[in-house]
């Protein structure tokens, strides 16, 4: 489906007028999940997650046969300022690898049935060093939104989406205090792992980009401070919303591309859960800002979409729970 929008302003338009979840669906759901041979939240918040993703999947019953993993590649100009323990140049070796099945996402991807694929979003071109200028025009931020809605398979049942940029903490972190407010102190880490010293240049880094430009507007965040493959996993999840596909968010640079929609449009988010929380440090103050609790908090800090695609086993855990198992009637047992 191509995208249906050709500017920011269309964009924020298109949020406004975004599905709601099916409220038959829910109900029906919700009624089915009364009558199965368990106490009544025996499962927790397996409950929860099979209801909400009945209540997506326009389905009381629903099921989970097609999973898509996206992932977007795109190459940061302000790598420039030291960000990084590691090059630039790595961006692209990293997408051969996931190309060649290389990498921890396409074994992830494997092990639950989601098919994967991979866009590089013009890595000879990277985006500007945003302690001098916006690190993306309109033009480009736009181009990198479509090719997010344009990558999602209207036939998936549910979306991960996921990322490789080197530099990418840095504008996730600038996302992050530009939208939700703080110091950059608090909402940079250290990302690939730098030392002490590159901590400090990087939050230096964060507070120059977020003392240069206008903050008042999340998609100018967005376009001002983010990067094309923040701007594609934003574009990603509003199509996946548009399609009624539920989506499980992964880690910090996955929720700062989130959050710009959560906080253009309330409710924005409301097909989404997260996957798990990252080890990166501000993760969970930014989860806290868009009210997710993650599904999974195991420590993981690598991108590519790994982590939401591990909760993959948790939502099909809930689905067949909630799918597959007798109500009392069918099982013959007596309800308490």
């Amino acid at each position: 489906m191509t995208a249906p929008f050709s500017s920011l302003a269309d964009f924020r338009a298109l949020l406004q007028s975004q599905p709601s979840a099916d409220a038959a669906a829910l109900q029906g759901a919700m009624d089915r999940n009364g009558q199965l041979t368990k106490p009544p939240g025996a499962l927790g918040r397996l409950e929860e997650l099979a209801l909400w993703y009945a209540s997506w999947s326009g389905d009381p019953r629903p099921k989970m046969d097609a999973p898509q993993v996206v992932i977007f590649a795109g190459n940061h100009g302000v790598t420039d300022q030291g960000v990084s323990a590691f090059p630039a140049e790595v961006t692209v070796q990293m997408v051969a690898n996931f190309e060649h099945g290389g990498a921890a996402i396409n074994q992830l991807s494997n092990a639950f049935g989601a098919k994967m694929t991979v866009h590089a979003l013009d890595l000879d071109r990277p985006t500007g060093d945003f302690t001098k200028e916006p690190a993306m025009s309109e033009a480009d931020c736009v181009a990198a939104l479509q090719a997010g809605w344009d990558a999602v398979d209207p036939g998936a049942d549910v979306l991960v989406a996921g990322e490789m940029g080197i530099g990418n903490t840095t504008s996730a972190a600038a996302i992050g205090a530009a939208l939700f407010g703080g110091d950059a102190e608090n909402w940079t880490g250290r990302g690939t792992g730098v030392d002490d010293a590159g901590l400090i240049n990087k939050v230096r880094v964060v507070s120059e980009g977020l003392a240069r430009h206008d903050l008042s507007d999340p998609l100018e965040v967005l376009r001002c401070l983010g990067g094309r493959e923040l701007a594609a996993m934003a574009g990603a999840i509003a199509s996946a919303r548009a399609h009624r596909v539920p989506v499980i968010l992964d880690g910090f640079i996955c929720t700062a591309a989130a959050s710009v929609l959560e906080k253009t449009q309330r409710g924005a988010l409301d097909h989404a859960v997260a996957g798990h929380l990252s080890a990166e440090g501000a993760h969970r103050q930014m989860l806290d800002a868009i009210g997710k609790e993650p599904l999974l908090s195991l420590g993981l800090r690598l991108g590519e979409g790994s982590g939401a695609a591990l909760a993959l086993g948790v939502l099909k855990g809930a689905i067949a729970c909630h799918s597959g198992m007798s109500t009392f009637a069918e099982a013959g047992v007596a309800a308490g």
